[in-house]
């Protein structure tokens, strides 16, 4: 009974979301959904992609400075427990984790995921790489998963939010959810965050725009799944996946555009009208400044404390502290 009330609250949930995203002018699809099981499987290997080189700048600072990192942090602190926003496969915070481990051995990870998927995995494999390490995986939205996390425990927090996963929204967005973040923090909690810098626009496009179409795919599996969930009829053939960058803004947009003029059903009796050239905006990613960083910091309640850089200096982890 219970799982089958969860599984109905989740598939309204994702058929309220997609049809008022379709239902907006312009139309959009939130990008959380990109996650099933296929998506996660497609997003492993955009991770592994030549173009896409994020997780290999983040995983360079994580691998050769997740010492300093943790050095940094117990500086001042005895025990803190380790809250990781979107954990993926926790492939670049396990190093951090075992450092942390080193210095504190009772310390909690709770591993928060919109995929129930990636928290199975997280509870199994993790446990093989970090001996002795206690987690809690917690399967849901962020800041109400993270609420949940500092009722169950009264320690220090570390919060994680790294990946880029700030670089989904546009600058405005970054703060309000920051200050969500914050609120749900106390004096002295920190954050560490990772935030895609700018630079060469091409580098940044290619990087959306794999030439291997994994992107592609990953955008238009979204679809995909919303036929087999919400027993709709997208014909994917019908869409293209067009990605832009914008250098003054730092935003990178990706969109499907319809190339024709169609009506796709969603369940027996809703359906959409797309024009021809019509888009759907699927995802932003966001590219910041050192001194846009600062700023957002300071408007959403932290304190910039240190900057670890991948060698390109194309990307940062920033610690901060709760003001």
């Amino acid at each position: 009974m219970e799982l089958a009330t969860v599984s109905k609250n989740t598939t309204t949930k994702f058929y309220k979301d997609v049809m008022r995203g379709l239902r907006s002018s312009p139309k959009h699809l939130d990008s959380k959904y990109f996650y099933d099981e296929h998506g996660d499987e497609l997003f492993q290997q955009i991770m592994n992609c030549e173009d896409y080189y994020l997780p290999d700048c983040e995983m360079e600072i994580l691998k050769t400075q997740s010492a300093d990192i943790s050095a940094t942090l117990f500086a001042t602190e005895k025990s803190l427990d380790v809250i990781e926003l979107g954990a993926g496969d926790c492939s670049k915070s396990v190093y951090l984790l075992k450092q942390i481990l080193r210095r504190n051995k009772s310390f909690t990870f709770f591993p928060v995921d919109i995929s129930s998927h990636v928290i199975e995995l997280i509870k199994e494999d993790l446990p093989k790489k970090v001996r002795g390490l206690k987690i809690y995986g917690l399967n849901g939205e962020y800041i109400e998963m993270l609420k949940k996390a500092t009722q169950l425990s009264a320690k220090r927090k570390l919060v994680l939010f790294m990946g880029s996963n700030i670089g989904n929204m546009n600058y405005e967005q970054s703060i309000s959810f920051l200050k969500q973040v914050r609120s749900c923090l106390n004096k002295g909690d920190y954050i560490l965050i990772g935030f895609d810098l700018k630079k060469n626009p091409q580098i940044i496009l290619n990087a959306y725009n794999d030439k291997q179409g994994i992107t592609r795919e990953f955008n238009l599996n979204l679809l995909r799944r919303i036929n087999k969930e919400l027993n709709a009829d997208f014909v994917i053939g019908n869409f293209m996946h067009f990605p832009v960058y914008n250098p003054e803004s730092g935003e990178c947009k990706s969109y499907l555009v319809s190339i024709c003029k169609q009506r796709v059903f969603i369940g027996d009796t809703d359906f959409i009208d797309f024009d021809e050239q019509e888009t759907i905006d699927m995802e932003i990613s966001t590219k910041y400044s050192i001194n846009q960083t600062n700023e957002i910091a300071r408007l959403s309640g932290f304190k910039p404390v240190e900057y670890f850089y991948d060698s390109k200096q194309w990307f940062v982890d920033v610690l901060w502290s709760c003001m």
